[in-house]
């Protein structure tokens, strides 16, 4: 964390505006109220005050992101997440083959139960999954046959050189200091090796029009909010070349904006909040999401076809010397 509360982490400028602020509308793991703001000289937007490290590790739910304990609809749910990681797991084939190192271990950081890992189609021996919580390196083992490690990035136990290709899935948002997560990929990826990185899009069209309702600022657990030059300032600094950028995500991008407009249906947001729901209420529910999402998808690429979709995946490769 920054010496200077204040200073912004992209240029140390400790100016700022404020351009709106919340609280954990998602899962209401806190009742505290946090500002965004943007930094006067480089326009960077953040979070503020920063969570303490105890304190934010205290609004991740136990179970976010995955269902340890999956009944019949969760798993329906999961035949969809499946469906929706397919340009995901396109993305990062296509830079796998053009890497000419598809041979060597894939490492996703921040894998969660691993079904990214599974769904790209490497033998088991190539998935390597690292995480936070012992529950979704167990579940990734078990579910999904991805050998998991947890803990953070730059003290994994793996050696310099290992790894093709290095994915962080809506990583580098959630962390105090980006910086050294890049440096240690950078470390970890063998010659020829690629990077992927994917973080919200403080610059898209959903933030304009819907503000501190926008599920991409995920108070308070978002620290950092990426406009791309951000993020492509961001990989240079750290010795990368940028290859290609996209600005949509069909599992992210129309969900989100649904997730924005009615933040109750949102399936994840129930079943962490532990709503108690009979299994009719939960269907029309999800059913109700599922059609929310398929009409914010017109929407969703209309944005992203003019370069303000709500997330940036980029492909990135260490610079040469």
């Amino acid at each position: 964390m920054p010496k200077d509360p204040n200073a912004c982490p992209g240029c140390g400028c400790p100016q700022f505006r404020t351009l709106c602020h919340g609280s954990d509308r998602l899962y209401a793991t806190t009742t505290e109220s946090f500002l965004v703001i943007e930094c006067r000289e480089c326009r960077m937007m953040r979070l503020y005050p920063w969570p303490a490290p105890a304190e934010l590790a205290a609004c991740y739910p136990d179970n976010y992101w995955f269902d340890p304990n999956a009944d019949p609809a969760d798993r329906l749910a999961e035949a969809w997440r499946r469906f929706v990681l397919r340009d995901h797991v396109a993305f990062a084939r296509r830079a796998l083959n053009e890497s000419g190192v598809s041979g060597l271990p894939v490492l996703d950081v921040g894998c969660g139960g691993g079904l990214f890992l599974r769904e790209l189609g490497i033998p088991e021996s190539q998935r390597v999954g690292l995480d936070f919580s012992p529950s979704a390196a167990a579940v990734a083992w078990k579910t999904n046959g991805v050998p998991a490690v947890c803990g953070a990035l730059p003290r994994a136990p793996f050696r310099p050189g290992t790894f093709g290709l290095i994915t962080m899935y809506h990583v580098l948002e959630h962390l105090y200091d980006p910086v050294t997560y890049l440096e240690a990929a950078r470390s970890l990826l063998a010659p020829g090796g690629r990077l992927i990185v994917q973080v919200p899009n403080a610059a898209c069209w959903q933030f304009l029009l819907l503000g501190e309702r926008w599920n991409g600022l995920d108070i308070p657990r978002h620290l950092i909010h990426f406009k791309e030059r951000d993020l492509v300032n961001l990989l240079e600094h750290c010795g990368y070349e940028i290859i290609r950028t996209k600005h949509f995500s069909l599992r992210d991008n129309p969900a989100g904006m649904a997730t924005s407009l009615i933040p109750a249906l949102d399936p994840m947001s129930r079943r962490v909040r532990g709503v108690a729901e009979h299994k009719a209420v939960k269907l029309l529910k999800d059913g109700l999401y599922l059609l929310l999402t398929l009409a914010a998808l017109p929407v969703a690429a209309l944005e992203a076809a003019f370069g303000a979709g709500s997330t940036i995946m980029i492909e990135a490769r260490p610079a040469k010397s």
